[in-house]
């Protein structure tokens, strides 16, 4: 029963998110009347269903975590890794639950906005409650239960200071020496011992607990070390998950799950088999275009994979394509999406970085960022395109039908329309970004609920709560890297990495290859979320030192992460391909190799040539 619920409240709100933007662009830009706190609506709602998606996320056992890693290891040493991550993860969440609550207890916080005649504190009880839901799932497990209770006692132990307020926001008492004493001695502690700490949450995440726990413990850490300001760290997700940029992601996720679980896929891979399968290595084009255009809207490689891998390996094959060079192909094509509007990624990285950017470059717009990745997309795409038709030995192919493309192309004018339309509205400057994705979930459900009738209206809500999850990720990890990324910005550690690497490196050239290099571990490492809020803003300090443009370290910054997806031993994407396509992870690093390879020239390519980077822009001046 709880779970119907969960899922329904995440339905109903993306619902709500959806319809609501289009009605208040109705009311303010047609009818001429003002919606009040129009913007406080949207990203509180948004915020709420970020609460929501994560808990749901977790009920499903799908927060990004690194414990593929160790999936080869023996039963006792993965016994041993999950006890511990069960000891782990209640003390995190715990903490979090804690420092959150501190804000509702707080008289003196979220007290000028009233949203839908609520106080906008209401809206953030979400995020404390949601912590409190999962403390409770996790202790409905019996395996390892004993652990989750000393992790949640942990917590407690080490959130005295957030107890401590929260008693003295009730009370106004404030005479608990012994209280503040173990509060003084964990801050201690953690200063003495930080970088262990830091060491030891690095390795729980390969142990399996997620990605956003794992990010704010140490975050929790090294607030405790610089004297308990764990305020930051709730208060930090809340500002970045209320923000129309981020708020859009979900959406955008969302509308390219809801299309891929209908027939669009289907209907995609038939025009373009009926537009290229008649030359060699037509039905090649045909699938990277397919997996390029999902992964757009998805924002997570791994997702199209999943979503379309199945099918697209059965076209392939029955193409006559090899079926280990078939897979190959669509792991090694599965981020190409990132780079092409309206891409995610590309939309995390402007509206985090604005202020950094704009510090640089004053008329920076993400419309820019946008039309700098279009010709590398283009070029990487092409290059898997012509790597597989090496590959493609068939030698029996249809016959050219003119007949055949136009059937297919009316059949599949629904959905062209859509990134056609996302991007003539957006780049018009008629709908904002929040708008675009709205529209984008709105059309997707209405195209696969009520044109093509895929499904009934019971099973299209069931397709958007399954989306939920692969919102749910991606949120959560924004909310975990926010803090940090606050407190790097606080201690200034993007000037001060900018002066080390100047100090030592003096070329321009140099300094690219090992920024590649570097990325190229992080984005075997990471997430994409997390890189561009934690990493990206060292590399925007440090390529500015060095006179590149932020748009080229961004289309720089997102390629090398997508192709991070690729790098063994533990890029994503690789282990997505083994339980998509059942085949040992050895077998799969093996087929994506020469990929892998063609991937990282036209990287170089990219890296060293900022013309392809700039060609579009106004103005265009190369940084070279």
């Amino acid at each position: 029963m709880l779970k119907k619920i969960e899922d329904g409240l995440a339905v109903a709100l993306v619902a709500i998110l959806g319809v609501a933007s289009m009605v208040i662009k109705v009311m303010q830009d047609n009818l001429h009347v003002q919606v009040m706190n129009a913007d406080s609506i949207i990203v509180n709602v948004a915020f709420v269903f970020a609460c929501v998606s994560g808990l749901i996320t977790w009920r499903e056992g799908r927060h990004l975590c690194l414990a593929n890693v160790t999936e080869k290891f023996p039963p006792k040493v993965k016994t041993a890794l999950g006890a511990a991550s069960s000891f782990f993860a209640p003390l995190v969440l715990t903490q979090l639950f804690l420092a959150s609550f501190l804000q509702i207890a707080n008289p003196n916080q979220f007290t000028n906005n009233v949203v839908l005649f609520l106080a906008e504190k209401i809206f953030f009880a979400f995020y404390p409650l949601c912590f409190i839901m999962i403390l409770v799932l996790i202790l409905r497990k019996k395996e390892f239960r004993v652990a989750a209770i000393l992790g949640i006692v942990a917590g407690l132990i080490t959130s005295m200071g957030a107890i401590t307020g929260v008693i003295y926001f009730w009370t106004g008492r404030f005479d608990f020496p012994r209280l503040y004493a173990i509060s003084d001695a964990w801050n201690a502690l953690c200063g003495k011992l930080i970088l262990v700490f830091v060491a030891l949450f690095v390795l729980m995440a390969f142990a399996g607990v997620p990605l956003f726990v794992a990010i704010t413990g140490i975050t929790y850490v090294i607030f405790s070390a610089a004297g308990g300001y764990i305020d930051v760290i709730p208060l930090e997700a809340y500002g970045k998950l209320a923000d129309k940029s981020i708020a859009a992601i979900p959406l955008f996720t969302i509308a390219g799950y809801v299309l891929a679980q209908g027939s669009a896929g289907k209907r995609f891979v038939e025009l373009f088999r009926a537009l290229f399968g008649w030359f060699r290595g037509g039905t090649v084009v045909a699938a990277v275009l397919v997996l390029a255009f999902f992964s757009t809207f998805t924002g997570v490689s791994g997702v199209t994979i999943l979503a379309l891998g199945s099918l697209l390996a059965v076209i392939l094959t029955g193409s006559g394509y090899e079926k280990d060079k078939a897979e190959s192909l669509i792991t090694s094509s599965g981020a190409l999406g990132l780079l092409f509007p309206p891409s995610v990624a590309i939309i995390m990285y402007a509206s985090s970085n604005y202020t950094v950017i704009t510090q640089f470059e004053p008329g920076f717009d993400i419309i820019n960022l946008f039309k700098a990745a279009l010709i590398p997309g283009v070029i990487m795409s092409g290059a898997m395109i012509a790597l597989g038709i090496v590959f493609d030995k068939n030698k029996e192919r249809p016959a050219f039908s003119a007949l055949k493309i136009g059937k297919a192309l009316l059949d599949c004018v629904p959905e062209l329309l859509l990134p056609l339309l996302i991007c003539i509205t957006y780049f018009s400057g008629f709908f904002n970004l929040f708008q675009a994705a709205s529209f984008a979930v709105i059309y997707s459900v209405a195209l696969v609920w009520l044109g093509r009738r895929d499904f009934d209206a019971r099973k299209t809500a069931r397709v958007v709560a399954d989306s939920v999850p692969v919102s749910g990720g991606i949120l959560f990890i924004i909310a975990a890297a926010s803090g940090l990324s606050y407190w790097m910005q606080d201690a200034n550690i993007p000037e001060t990495v900018t002066d080390f690497i100047t100090t030592y490196v003096s070329n321009k050239y140099l300094f690219l290859f090992l920024m590649n290099l570097a990325l190229l571990v992080v984005g075997c490492l990471m997430d994409i979320y997390s890189a561009i809020l934690l990493v990206s803003p060292l590399l925007l300090y440090s390529a500015a030192s060095f006179g590149i443009p932020a748009v080229q370290a961004g289309v720089i910054f997102i390629m090398n992460l997508s192709v991070g997806f690729l790098t063994p031993p533990v890029g994503m994407d690789l282990f997505i391909s083994s339980y998509t396509f059942k085949k040992p992870i050895s077998q799969v690093i093996k087929g994506v190799l020469p990929f892998l390879l063609v991937q990282l020239i036209v990287l170089f390519i990219i890296t060293y040539c900022p013309f392809f980077t700039t060609a579009l822009l106004p103005a265009a001046e190369s940084a070279f």
